[in-house]
């Protein structure tokens, strides 16, 4: 299925992007700054991968506060990623998102990079895709409810007794707290 709108059209071509050897810290600061949840790591103008709010997050879980400002991007992000040409059609971009479980794609030319495009770009040009992008959003929720359940951990929905948030929650220590408070202890 053809949309006839090519990614070139509406990708971000101004998008924010960093050395791979910025500190964690300092990236979280741009991303703040910026109100963005990613950023590109470039050299050269080549592609290096992709830091999300995600990885930072996860980094954060796994050392102190303290070593964010020594971490360089280039340690925690992915070593694969998926791009796009600026030629293809919107509706490929989805299906690469999709397949991936990405919700954006950097936009390459022979490795360099021209720009970004994120599923919310997506949605604003061609709202009747939504329906496909609900289900890559689904699909994800899905297979992260599915990891919980095989960790043995016994969990429900409600109200977290640490922070006082909704959402899924699990009795540990006869308390019933989130996934936030459980890392946090």
């Amino acid at each position: 299925m053809k949309i006839g709108v090519k990614v070139g059209d509406i990708m971000t071509r101004e998008f924010i992007s960093v050395k791979p050897e910025t500190s964690l810290l300092d990236c979280a600061r741009k991303m703040i700054k910026k109100r963005i949840g990613s950023l590109i790591l470039e050299e050269k103008g080549e592609l290096r991968g992709i830091l999300t709010e995600r990885d930072i997050i996860w980094a954060m879980t796994k050392q102190s506060k303290t070593d964010l400002n020594k971490i360089e991007a280039r340690a925690i992000v992915p070593k694969k990623f998926i791009t796009i040409k600026p030629s293809a059609d919107l509706y490929e971009a989805l299906q690469k998102m999709k397949k991936s479980k990405y919700r954006w794609l950097p936009v390459t030319i022979n490795k360099k990079v021209i720009g970004f495009l994120t599923l919310n770009d997506i949605l604003r040009i061609e709202p009747s895709l939504f329906d496909i992008a609900s289900e890559l959003l689904q699909i994800r929720e899905e297979e992260d409810k599915r990891k919980r359940m095989k960790s043995g951990d016994k969990f429900k929905e409600g109200l977290c007794e640490e922070c006082g948030n909704y959402g899924i929650i699990y009795s540990i220590d006869n308390r019933l707290i989130c996934d936030s408070c459980r890392d946090s202890m």
